[in-house]
This record gives C-alpha cells, structure tokens and sequence, in this order.
C-alpha cells in the first residue's frame, strides 16, 4: 500500500498530513516559518529557474530584490502584421527588459486557477503555465513532506474549493488543471475532497454523538460552506454545499482601494491617465509588477520634476521600482489580522522616498467590507435552505479559515444562529487535518 497524504494547497497558505487510523500528524514542511506545519503558498524562481517555497522563497526574493539595481535594454519581442487595402507591411515589436532582474515572486497560485482570462506567465525566457506553477509548488511541497516522513509519497487527496468558478466548464477546467499539475509532481494517485466537507471529517473526531453541522471555511481565497450530518460515520450525510469567490485577499484589495491609494497620489493626480493607470494598479498583484518600464519611470520623474504631488508620486515610483510591494501587501494583511483582536492598528510602510502611515480601525474595517457581509449572509441562508433544515435544526456552525475570524462575520454567525452554536475549529490546519482522514479512508477501500 503506497503512502497516501493529504495536501491543502491554499490561497495563501498550504499544508501536508497524514492520518494513521489513530491519530492526525501536521507535517513541519517550513522549519523556517513561525508556524512550522503551514507555508506560505509563494514560489521564488530565479533567473536560471531555481525554485523556492514558503518562507525560504520570501527571503530569498528579500535579499535578492529589495532596493536593488536595474538596468533595462532594448529587447525584440516579435512581429506585427499590417494589412490594408493594398498595404501589407511587418513591423518588429520592441520591449525593454530590466536585465539585472534576479527573480520573480508570486503568489495567489490557486486564485490563478479560477480565472478564466489568466493563463500563465513569463518567466525570463520560459513560459510557465497556470498548470505548470501548480505543478512546480506540488512538487516542492511532495519533497518537502517525504523528506520529514523519510518514506515516498505516491497517492493525495487535495483539497478544492465548493466552486472553482460559477461556470460547470471552467470549474470542472481548473480542478483537472490542478490534478495534471498534481500527477507532472509526481503523485501516482490524485483524488480530491470539498474542503468544507475535509474540515467536517477533522470536526467530527470531536463529536460523541450524531449532529446537524453547518461548516463556515473562509479563508484567503473562497468562501466553502458544506450543512452535514456528523457523529454517525454509517450515516454521514451532505445536506448541501455552496460557496462564494469572496475571502481575505478581497478585504486586503479594499484596505488598499478605500484608505491607502491617496498615499500614492489618488485625488492629487489629475489629467494624467498614464499615472492614474499606475496608481490604479497598486492593489491588484498581478498588475502593480507590470509596471515598471522605462517609460512609466520617465513619466513619473517627469510629473515629480513638475511638482505634481511629488512626495506622494516619489512613493508610487518607490513602491513599483524598489520592489516593495510584497511587503506592502504584508503590512495590509497584517493589519487586517490585527482587528480580529484590537479595536485599532497601525498600517505603516518606511523606506526611503516612502514613508506610509495609515491609523486604521475596527469600525473603518468593517465600513469598507459591509457590502461583502451581505453577499456572505445570503449564500449562507440560501445553502442552509438547499438543504431542507431550519436554522433552528443546526446544532453546530464550525468556523475555519484565517477569514472566519473577523469580528464582522463571526457576529453574523452568532446573530442567525446564536452564540453558543458557534464552535471555533483550528483556522489553518483543520482542513488539511481532514484531507488526511480522507485520504486514509480512500487508501485503506483501494
């Protein structure tokens, strides 16, 4: 019987189990990190195609790109075809290339799964395809957990979200994506489970006797929600599932939209499109790295020079040019951790021509979120009426994922179902607890 595992692999975070029968271990796959059983869901590939995971790639892109020198050259990149009446005529296509570029970080790898319109991206000379992304965190992470098992792993259950996409194609188009990346790393054996249903099975090791569960996984990505009857394995039953593509990186995105693009010259900035589209991009990140090109830095020296918001376009260009934006994108999420506990926090960025300084509070929070309780409250009630319970027959609402505790959300749980009912279950490592369970259950039947 081939070694079976279960891997949580995460918007932000992911993690790696196994399950015995008796007992869940949560492998230590990033000694390096604060908490060594998750790593960060972040690749580093450098320019001759190494690549790092977790914290290991977070300092490494640290020590290689902050603050560091650019020298950009002039690179053919293809041809264009003209064609008109009787004109036909081939034009070369030119870019500029920062040739010094050590590495290239990203993040937000299972976010690129369900983006229809995202298809991969290049790397120095190497295209690498959202499959092939998946693929070579998968593979990193395998020998991460063989190298703490001492054993090779052939067979996984991965988790998935309720909904990849509302479209049945694209849905079903990524989680095959995600099981060929799986089998290119190496898996023999690749199966998948809902990751509410996952987080239910780990809940259930604590039940003693037979319950209606509602279980609320919010985490960096999606909302997964699954209405369950538990503590009977001979009778374990699905009522319903639902989900919802709203999570913590939407938060941190309207952290930034609604309170730090000023710092950037957000109302400062008029008549100049090209800036606007710069500032404009500073909460996506996939876009922010796009732009910084040699024509986008002469525009803002050129704006800086003119005295058109200079301190607050001398940030912009620092943040785009000395590659600073993960860190600024931490910062946020760190303060948004920050409220689940404290009534008020501190945003703050500091370098050189950046000096951000952001009071930002629970109630400001939950102001720029509210639209995003309304949308959470609906799917909730409409799964719990998909399946056929009152909410009066619930007699548990689990919340996991990093998501579940803000203050926002959680007191929307307490409201519609009340206080008592509302169990907290292990926000980083109870999904991929029950991916093991499952996986175990899947390898012991085969």
């Amino acid at each position: 019987m081939s070694l079976k595992v279960g891997i949580d692999f995460g918007t932000s975070n992911s993690g790696v189990a196994i399950y015995d029968g008796q007992r869940v271990r949560v492998l230590p796959v990033d000694p390096k990190n604060v908490l060594p059983e998750v790593i960060k869901t972040v690749l580093y590939i450098t320019k001759d195609y190494r690549a790092h995971l977790g914290q290991e790639a977070v300092e490494t892109y640290y020590r290689d790109n902050v603050n560091r020198q650019r020298r950009y050259v002039k690179q053919w990149a293809g041809e264009i075809e003209y064609r008109g009446a009787d004109m036909f005529y081939v034009r070369d296509i030119f870019v500029y290339v920062d040739e010094l570029k050590p590495g290239r970080l990203l993040q937000y790898l299972k976010t690129a799964l369900r983006k229809d319109n995202y298809k991969g991206t290049q790397i120095f000379e190497r295209y690498y395809s959202v499959g092939d992304l998946a693929q070579t965190y998968l593979s990193l992470l395998k020998k991460r957990a063989e190298d703490v098992l001492g054993e090779t792993i052939e067979a996984v259950t991965l988790g998935r979200p309720v909904k990849f996409s509302e479209s049945p194609e694209q849905d079903h188009k990524a989680q095959e994506t995600l099981r060929q990346a799986a089998h290119e790393a190496g898996f023999k054996e690749v199966d998948f489970e809902l990751e509410p249903i996952a987080a239910a099975l780990y809940y259930e090791q604590s039940v003693s006797q037979p319950q209606n569960v509602v279980i609320f996984d919010f985490g960096g990505g999606t909302l997964d929600i699954a209405v369950m009857r538990l503590g009977d394995d001979k009778n374990r039953k699905v009522y319903a599932s639902g989900g919802v593509d709203i999570a913590g990186s939407d938060f941190d995105r309207a952290i930034i939209e609604k309170r730090m693009l000023s710092h950037f010259g957000f109302g400062k900035v008029k008549h100049h499109p090209e800036i606007m589209q710069m500032i404009d991009a500073v909460p996506d990140w996939m876009a922010l790295p796009e732009m910084g090109t040699p024509i986008n830095k002469n525009i803002l020296d050129k704006a800086i020079q003119a005295k058109v918001a200079p301190v607050r376009l001398k940030a912009l260009e620092h943040l785009i040019y000395n590659d600073l934006a993960f860190t600024f994108y931490n910062r946020i999420e760190a303060g948004k951790i920050a409220l689940s506990n404290e009534g008020a926090t501190i945003i703050s960025l500091e370098d050189k021509d950046i000096a951000l300084w952001e009071l930002y509070t629970r109630s400001q929070f939950e102001s720029d979120i509210q639209h995003y309780l309304v949308d959470v409250e609906k799917v909730l009630l409409d799964t719990i009426e998909k399946s056929g319970l009152e909410i009066r027959q619930i007699d548990a609402v689990v919340k996991t994922g990093g998501s579940s505790n803000i203050p926002l959300f959680t007191g929307m749980l307490a409201r519609l179902f009340g206080a008592e009912k509302v169990k907290e279950s292990n926000a980083f490592s109870s999904v991929v607890a029950g991916l093991a369970i499952k996986a175990h259950a899947t390898s012991v039947v085969e």
